[in-house]
Formats: structure tokens, C-alpha cells, sequence
């Protein structure tokens, strides 16, 4: 077995460090990132679509499961050691030079591919966003298992009344089901970022009939926007809500974070019907 360079040597030798401004923080341990790479399930043969590789470990872990990787790094520097990776296993990974804000991720993945990344703080919970939201669905993705500050991952799983529920929850959960798979610790990153991180699991579940997605992100945002006041004001501003909330048996003064994900939903059902 041909052994493989320690990812630290790899970073010393191109003179690399994590970007402040790029959201970047680099995982060394290959134990932990195989571990990460197996959350999804088997994935020889499948395709993953990573966002922000940096030098390529967690690239790796994925490789190594007999995954095909397509790659999207904005950051000049770390396409040399990526170069390296796509000698290393040809056909198999292809890194593309883009911001993955605006590429067009199903041309560059394909239908079905599998989303893994350590995504950069500063872009993360926009591309999650970006990937839950739209009519369409089934999305074009199979599964998300994404790095995030663990204070957003708890928001991403949150149950109504407890502190992280709010609008990241219910777009998380209204058509998905979330859970956290891993938490890591601070000093498994270069360098260790201020807060504990997690790895979130989501995987797309049948989405409610009636019900537009671009209903329950205006409900949820008129909802939560004012989320210590009573829905009878914070929902008054979006025509038909507070008849809908009645004709759904809930008390208008409630607050958004005691409302469950199926009543956002039962009560966007009634609003998309009129």
C-alpha cells in the first residue's frame, strides 16, 4: 500500500493557510474526515459534489470510498494540491476554479449526486438555503452532509420551543428530515476556529401536498422577523394568515417558536388555496 502524505506536509509544502476572509478552516485528521465521508452511506460508484476542498482531505476520504468527486474552490492557492488529487485518481475527481454561489451545480454534478463539504463559514447556511428552497422537488441532490458551526446545526434540527428553533428549522424540516451525525471539536481544525462544529445529515422526504415553498419562507419570515411578539402581530402584515391560523385551531397568540413544522405547513396550505 502506497503511503499517502500527511495532509500538514501537504499544506507546509504549498505554504498554505486557512483564508479568515474565505471562511476556511482545515481539517488534518484523515481518521475523523473518513468518518464524515461515511455519513452518507456507500458511496462507490455515486457521484458527491464538494464545495470549498481547500487542500483536499476531506476530497480524499471521499475518494477513497470509491466515490467520483466534482469539486467547486475559489481559492487560487489550493488548486495546486487539488491538481495533484486529480492526477492522482484521473476520471475520478474534477475540481472546477468558481464560486459556488454561482455555478450551475446539477450541469457541473448531475441529478442524484451526493453533497459533502466542510463549507466556509461565511457562505454556508446561503448555500443550504440555496439547495432547500425551490418548487421543485425531488431537489436535484440525494442526501447533504455538511460542516457547520454547531450553534447552526442546532438550529438546522431544532424542535418548537427550545432556543435555536426558528425559520433555518422549518426550512430544514418542512420537506427534509435533519439530524446531527457528528459533532467535532475545535482542535480538530488549522487553525481551531473560536466554536465547536458539527456535521449535519439531510435527506429529502416527500414534500406536502398544496403547499408552495415560497408560502412557507414568507410565512416563516413574517413569523419569526418579530418572533417575541404574538403571531396576531407579527402575521397581521401578510394578508389571509391570521384567518388561516384560526381556521387551523391555533391561538393567534402564540409566538413563532411554539408553532410545529406540519402547522407552518397547515396553515401555508390554507393561504395557497385561496
Amino acid at each position: 500500500m502506497i503511503e499517502v502524505e500527511p495532509l500538514r506536509s501537504v499544506i507546509a509544502r504549498y505554504g498554505l493557510s486557512a483564508s479568515k476572509a474565505l471562511g476556511q478552516n482545515f481539517i488534518l485528521d484523515r481518521h475523523l474526515l473518513a468518518r464524515i465521508a461515511a455519513i452518507p452511506g456507500d458511496l462507490a460508484g455515486k457521484t458527491v459534489y464538494e464545495v470549498g476542498p481547500g487542500p483536499g482531505g476531506l476530497t480524499r476520504a471521499l475518494l477513497d470510498t470509491g466515490a467520483r468527486v466534482v469539486a467547486v474552490e475559489r481559492d487560487r492557492r489550493c488548486l495546486a494540491p487539488l491538481a495533484e488529487l486529480e492526477a492522482e485518481f484521473a476520471g475520478k475527481f474534477r475540481v472546477v476554479e468558481a464560486d459556488a454561489l454561482e455555478v450551475d451545480e446539477l450541469e457541473l454534478a448531475g441529478r442524484g449526486a451526493h453533497i459533502v463539504a466542510n463549507l466556509p463559514y461565511n457562505v454556508g447556511t446561503a448555500l443550504l438555503l440555496r439547495w432547500l428552497g425551490g418548487e421543485q422537488w425531488q431537489p436535484w441532490w440525494a442526501s447533504l452532509t455538511l460542516m457547520f458551526q454547531r450553534e447552526v446545526a442546532e438550529r438546522i434540527v431544532a424542535k418548537p420551543d427550545t432556543e435555536h428553533y426558528g425559520r433555518l428549522s422549518v426550512a430544514a424540516q418542512w420537506r427534509c428530515q435533519a439530524r446531527i451525525a457528528q459533532l467535532v471539536h475545535r482542535s480538530a481544525f488549522v487553525p481551531p476556529p473560536k466554536v465547536m462544529s458539527a456535521v449535519v445529515h439531510i435527506v429529502p422526504a416527500e414534500s406536502p401536498a398544496g403547499v408552495k415553498a415560497a408560502t412557507i419562507e414568507r410565512l416563516t419570515a413574517a413569523a419569526f422577523g418579530q418572533r417575541r411578539k404574538m403571531l396576531r402581530q407579527s402575521l397581521k402584515g401578510l394578508p389571509g394568515a391570521l384567518e388561516a391560523l384560526e381556521a387551523e385551531g391555533i391561538d393567534t397568540q402564540r409566538r413563532a417558536e411554539t408553532i410545529r413544522v406540519g402547522e407552518f405547513v397547515a396553515v401555508a396550505r390554507r393561504l395557497d388555496a385561496k
